[in-house]
């Protein structure tokens, strides 16, 4: 008899971490762009729970906060650097990149950015 597997917890797991930043900067500039919404740092963080959860993960909620919060810096400071064309094509091509399958040169030197900005804080 197999056990259920239990949630792994993501509190180590820095690859995760840069990954859910990347993911919620995407989708603020998604909510930004296509629906002239922004999402407040509670939604963010319930999105990074929501994304956790479909990969068996955990992350403290203090934890989807604060990476929620660093992801709402990270898309205001592209959104005042790029038109709202630059910004459509960016927040597509971020979208596009969640599927692993899809590669795009600017979604991965915005996860290099990412990453920098996690090591950073």
């Amino acid at each position: 008899m197999q056990r259920p597997k239990s949630p792994v917890s993501a509190g180590t797991d820095r690859g995760t971490r840069i990954a859910l930043l990347f993911a919620l900067v995407a989708q603020r500039l998604d909510s930004y762009y296509e629906h002239g919404q922004e999402l407040t740092p509670a939604q963010g963080a319930t999105l990074a729970a929501d994304w956790l959860a479909r990969s068996r993960r955990s992350l403290a909620q203090e934890d989807r906060l604060h990476l929620s919060r660093l992801s709402d810096d990270m898309a205001r400071a592209m959104r005042s650097t790029l038109s709202r064309e630059a910004g459509l094509f960016t927040a597509h091509e971020m979208m596009q990149a969640l599927d692993p399958n899809y590669h795009s040169e600017l979604a991965q030197q915005l996860m290099i950015e990412c990453e920098r900005l996690l090591d950073s804080d």
